[in-house]
């Protein structure tokens, strides 16, 4: 995807523990997670949520969560999300396989997709 990749960075060695995963507020797709950091007032998260809404209903099995950074600081700060747009692509079984932030293309995030499918 566009922006800062950094795979590694996210979850530590890439596992993202089952319990940080119920914490996304919906369970995991049945593929792949598409899980965006937002914050209130940020047009390129506008933008981000639209795109990956967009590639989640066009890949079966991928779901898109959302989830509001400043509310969530505990999980920003343990994930070291630095700023938002950041986009987590999870594979079927949590972990987090491509880390990017900014604000996606949507051929982007497809192709990021074919690391967790």
């Amino acid at each position: 995807m566009r922006g800062s990749d950094d795979t590694g960075r996210a979850g530590g060695d890439g596992a993202v523990r089952t319990g940080l995963a119920a914490e996304f507020g919906v369970g995991l797709g049945e593929r792949a997670t598409l899980v965006q950091f937002s914050s209130a007032f940020c047009a390129p998260c506008r933008a981000t949520r639209r795109v990956l809404g967009e590639v989640a209903g066009m890949v079966p099995g991928v779901t898109h969560v959302e989830i509001d950074a400043e509310a969530r600081l505990d999980l920003v700060r343990r994930l070291g999300i630095e700023r938002t747009p950041t986009v987590l692509v999870l594979d079927a079984d949590g972990r987090v396989v491509r880390c990017a932030a900014g604000q996606p293309r949507k051929a982007d995030v497809i192709a990021a997709l074919g690391a967790a499918l």
